[in-house]
């Protein structure tokens, strides 16, 4: 038989479109490697501590003692007749976890280069190892605030199915930022340094030691532009029911927001993607 007459199988290498979006088909081909890093990240995090997952708890409730204490105690907070303990725990712990995902999104690429250099998969990988990793912590969280509930018996109203609306925008927020930052930072490693700052500022920009009621109406327009603005009030006003209406207008200035954000910086995202490692 002819060499010429055996059917070899054939490879096409395609060249990465530039203005793609991120593959998602792809990641999900790569979705086992996923998994395995979440779970190495939560182990490297938690294994080698005394207190393991009692830190996502331990963390969480002390800083909400602390604004308690400082902010709703001796500065004196007007809570407008609400509990200010309650207010400040739902929104402690949604901030937690966004803030730590925007911190470790915007790092990401960055701080895994070496690996990056050795193997291929995709790299929008290690931005949803953030998203999905920092779940875990917040989910045990949770255990604070259903004793917060339950110890001043709040009672659960038809707003608490808004929750799973919420709890997606609550991922996407610090992801459609993080995908931009963690593109940013491959050329200008600048806005790695600058997040330690951002962070400790960005804080007193959303209604965590607050409410967002307290912003005058003429500067509410611009001031819920800022997208975990919409997220923090969703939230509180999912278990807090009747008490704390929802802010319809944050929270879809939020989804609109973070959609614009999260399909341009996909775009950008990809288009970065083929440098990455020759920048790095």
């Amino acid at each position: 038989m002819n060499e010429a007459d055996i059917d070899l199988p054939e490879t096409r290498i395609v060249p990465v479109a530039s203005w793609g979006g991120i593959d998602l088909r792809e990641v999900f081909e790569y979705r086992d490697l996923l998994y395995f890093m979440i779970w190495r990240g939560l182990k490297v995090q938690y294994a080698q501590s005394i207190g393991g997952l009692a830190w996502a708890l331990i963390q969480p409730a002390m800083q909400i003692i602390l604004f308690a204490v400082v902010f709703g105690g001796l500065l004196g907070l007007d809570a407008d007749g609400r509990n200010y303990f309650l207010l400040v725990t739902l929104a402690v712990i949604p901030w937690s976890y966004m803030s730590s995902t925007l911190d470790g999104t915007s790092q990401c690429l960055v701080t895994n280069s070496a690996l990056m250099a050795k193997v291929y998969f995709p790299r929008a990988t290690f931005l949803l190892i953030q998203v999905f990793g920092n779940l875990v912590p917040f989910l045990v969280s949770q255990v604070i605030t259903i004793a917060v509930m339950f110890y001043y018996q709040v009672p659960l109203t038809s707003q608490i199915f808004l929750l799973p609306v919420v709890l997606l925008l609550m991922m996407l927020v610090p992801l459609s930022i993080g995908v931009w930052l963690a593109s940013l930072a491959i050329r200008f490693r600048d806005f790695r340094i600058a997040m330690g700052m951002v962070m400790r500022m960005l804080i007193y920009t959303v209604p965590v030691m607050y409410q967002s009621d307290k912003i005058p109406d003429d500067l509410r327009q611009w001031y819920i532009l800022n997208p975990f603005v919409g997220v923090i009030e969703g939230f509180r006003a999912c278990f807090l029911g009747y008490d704390y209406p929802i802010q319809w207008d944050s929270l879809l200035t939020s989804a609109v927001i973070t959609s614009v954000l999260l399909i341009s910086g996909s775009v950008y995202f990809r288009r970065m993607e083929r440098v990455i490692v020759d920048v790095i």
